[in-house]
């Protein structure tokens, strides 16, 4: 499966500035960790994947977006670098012919935001086209872009594009601008020289409203 990179802590060079780091350190344990589409997480400890994307359903519960084959209902979520490594969430549906599934998240336990390491989300979009072209923020890989190829096999579902993939980054948010088109789901190639396959945003959302479950009516934040 994925694994994601291991968060580097540099010791302070003075002893000054280690007591501020300490104290620092201290006035934050009680803040829950930030998280958001592109960011990594942890499926029941040790399966890394990358969150597509987290806001409200139509019942107002806080939601998020990975593939599908990251994890099964009942998989507890952590987010990737928190010192505490406490549990944040629970998926709650994995769809295996569409490749994604639903988190849950404890609303006092994170602190969702709608940008990380520089992807923003505010909106969903259909699926794009060629010649467009496309990034993803991946948790291993950071962020890539490329030419955007189509629904090379006809499936209405699906967008291959040529962007720089690993593991760890299934689930990554695939944006143009600020809106989410799709998630990272495959990679038909070596390195980076093959083109990735994921899923269109629009076909998840079909899908999830269709269920009205956990996650219908879901909209970024």
């Amino acid at each position: 499966m994925l694994v994601t990179r291991t968060a580097l802590v540099f010791a302070a060079a003075t002893a000054a500035v280690a007591l501020g780091t300490a104290s620092a350190a201290a006035q934050t344990d009680n803040v829950p960790p930030t998280v958001g589409g592109g960011s990594g997480i942890l499926v029941d400890s040790h399966v890394g994947c990358t969150l597509t994307t987290i806001g409200r359903d139509s019942a107002q519960r806080l939601v998020g977006l990975t593939a599908g084959h990251c994890g099964q209902p009942g998989a507890t979520v952590v987010v990737e670098g928190d010192p505490d490594g406490a549990a944040v969430g629970r998926f709650v549906y994995s769809d295996h012919t569409l490749d994604y599934a639903v988190i849950e998240f404890d609303s006092a336990r994170v602190t969702p935001v709608n940008q990380v390491g520089g992807t923003t989300i505010t909106g969903l979009g259909g699926p794009a086209s060629f010649p467009n072209v496309v990034c993803k923020r991946g948790s291993t890989s950071g962020t890539s872009c490329g030419v955007v190829w189509g629904d090379v096999r006809a499936t209405a579902t699906e967008t291959w594009t040529q962007m720089c993939v690993m593991k760890g980054d299934s689930g990554a948010p695939v944006v143009i601008g600020s809106t989410l088109v799709g998630m990272v789901n495959a990679y038909l190639g070596v390195g980076c020289f093959g083109p990735e396959v994921g899923t269109n945003i629009s076909a998840i959302m079909n899908d999830l409203n269709a269920r009205g479950d956990i996650g219908a009516g879901y909209q970024p934040l």
